[in-house]
């Protein structure tokens, strides 16, 4: 069995957009104040929360299922089971999506964080995904919550063992290849080369 963490604090961090990792948060922000976010952030959310932070699918989809606005149960709930690695379709459980990686290629300049999270609306493009590294700290932002490349060890570490100790590293290798070098900010709808 996955060791999931019953963790009421983190999964609440999470759903308030209080987790410190910025795209992360300013999507939760735009889904509570709107009740709508893109698919890529979807995405990026649902890894953070049973990948860095390890708490149960189930958890993240049912707050999709009271927040979303188009949210429609067979989609959110498969959706989740792709991101978790445990559905029919699922994604390969080795496939981590780092946070700070996913919100430089799909907010590249910072706009869609800054229009999210007014704590950072003076943060340059250059360090608005990585707050952590000002000196001083931006002032209302809290400083991330986990360490992305600890948890993502833990996690792959889980599914190995889960998965009869068979490993990540070439598989991951081998699927780094296929992606593509185009950048797009989902957000804007602009494509960068």
């Amino acid at each position: 069995r996955f060791p999931w963490r019953d963790d009421p604090a983190a999964l609440r961090a999470w759903q308030r957009g209080r987790t410190g990792y910025p795209v992360v948060d300013a999507a939760m922000r735009e889904l509570w104040h709107t009740g709508w976010m893109h698919n890529r952030a979807r995405m990026i959310v649902a890894s953070f929360l049973v990948k860095d932070l390890m708490v149960p699918w189930q958890g993240g989809a049912r707050w999709f299922w009271d927040t979303l606005v188009d949210a429609d149960l067979a989609n959110n709930t498969l959706g989740w089971q792709w991101t978790a690695g445990c559905g029919p379709d699922a994604a390969p459980y080795f496939r981590v999506f780092n946070p700070v990686t996913q919100g430089k290629k799909f907010d590249p300049d910072g706009t869609y964080v800054r229009s999210w999270i007014l704590a950072l609306a003076g943060v340059s493009a250059e360090r608005i995904h990585e707050p952590w590294l000002l000196e001083p700290p931006p002032r209302g932002y809290r400083r991330a919550m986990v360490a992305h490349d600890e948890r993502r060890a833990l996690a792959l570490a889980a599914y190995a063992t889960v998965r009869g100790g068979q490993g990540a590293p070439a598989a991951a290798a081998s699927d780094a290849g296929k992606r593509s070098n185009r950048r797009r900010s989902v957000f804007s709808g602009r494509t960068d080369k």
